[in-house]
């Protein structure tokens, strides 16, 4: 009898599977000083207890795309452990904050497949949601993934592509329950730039850039427990380079965005997202964000600012080129929202 699993190939996927993810993880203060470890990170809000409670929480959460990490990770061994890439994201929503001590599991919903034209690849798509120990459901979101065919030969399945929402309505974005800003310290948040303070069509180059190192992105993918083969086996790709995981590129471009964007504090959707190119060890990553929107919310002096993150190893503000297609440099392409003070 075999003991071991050589994970799900693209024939294994079906629309309206339900994959329960193994292994819940509980969260502590571990977690949010390796993130801050791994990643220029200086969000007031994730980093203090007493300004977090300003604000009217409990204390400090989680950082949002750390819980991110762990919900993901978690669904790696049965969604994309044979995957070539992680493509896209969609219809992402952060409904309840993460806190030390919170014991996080996740499952996946299969809602969509379709055989690549070369026939040895096809991509899948899922819905995932992350719940703690009460059965709450802290987070959702869709993605898709390019994974390998464990037989070539074998027939195409009926493709089922998802009709995903290109954004979350402002009236349906999650509001973490107490959340006021209305005596927000932006002496201690580290910028004085306010909702009211920033335009729509507006674009923020955010200057500072880091270099990838290998050893550090698989500890940060380690330490999300995602196991793709394509992150640590450099046998996996045809070229022998070791992908990095398109997550550890989002909290890098994310955390560059702190000069800029230093209030834009609670990531509460996920709009859309693209890996658009792969990231390698040794590349130099920037970032530069857009404002696509803004609305106001019910919450005491909240406001909520929709933005395009770009991370790229090029210029700022290039993005696609004269054939509609993003540029060679360009990393990652992601569309969310933020709540941040008015």
């Amino acid at each position: 009898m075999v003991k071991t699993n050589a994970g799900r190939f693209f024939e294994d996927y079906a629309p309206g599977q339900v994959i329960e993810h193994a292994v819940p993880r509980t969260v502590s203060g571990g977690e949010r000083a390796m993130y801050h470890a791994l990643y220029p990170a200086r969000g007031a809000l994730y980093s203090s207890d007493e300004f977090a409670r300003g604000c009217g929480l409990p204390a400090s959460p989680l950082d949002d795309l750390a819980g991110f990490h762990v919900v993901f990770g978690k669904s790696v061994p049965d969604i994309s452990l044979n995957a070539v890439a992680n493509l896209g994201y969609a219809e992402g929503r952060f409904l309840k904050p993460v806190y030390a001590g919170d014991t996080l599991r996740s499952s996946s919903e299969v809602i969509g497949v379709k055989q690549n034209s070369n026939g040895k690849t096809g991509v899948v798509y899922v819905r995932t949601r992350g719940t703690n120990q009460r059965g709450e459901t802290v987070m959702e979101f869709v993605r898709w993934v390019m994974v390998r065919k464990r037989d070539v030969d074998a027939a195409a399945p009926e493709a089922v592509v998802p009709e995903l929402g290109k954004v979350v309505a402002p009236e349906d974005l999650p509001i973490p329950e107490g959340l006021d800003f209305s005596s927000y310290d932006f002496t201690q948040a580290g910028e004085e730039h306010r909702w009211g303070d920033y335009e729509i069509g507006e674009q923020i180059d955010h200057v500072d850039g880091v270099t990838i190192e290998e050893a550090e992105h698989m500890m940060a993918t380690r330490l999300w427990q995602n196991t793709a083969k394509v992150h640590f086996d450099a046998t996996a790709r045809p070229d022998g380079t070791r992908l990095i995981y398109g997550g550890h590129v989002i909290s890098m471009a994310r955390a560059l965005s702190f000069n800029g964007l230093a209030n834009a504090q609670v990531i509460v959707a996920i709009n859309g997202g693209a890996h658009a190119n792969p990231c390698l060890s040794g590349d130099t990553v920037r970032a530069w964000s857009e404002v696509l929107d803004k609305a106001e919310t019910s919450a005491p002096g909240v406001g909520a600012v929709r933005l395009r993150l770009v991370a790229t190893k090029g210029e700022a503000f290039k993005l696609r080129g004269a054939d509609g297609k993003y540029l060679p440099e360009v990393l990652l392409d992601l569309d969310y929202w933020a709540l941040m003070p008015l």
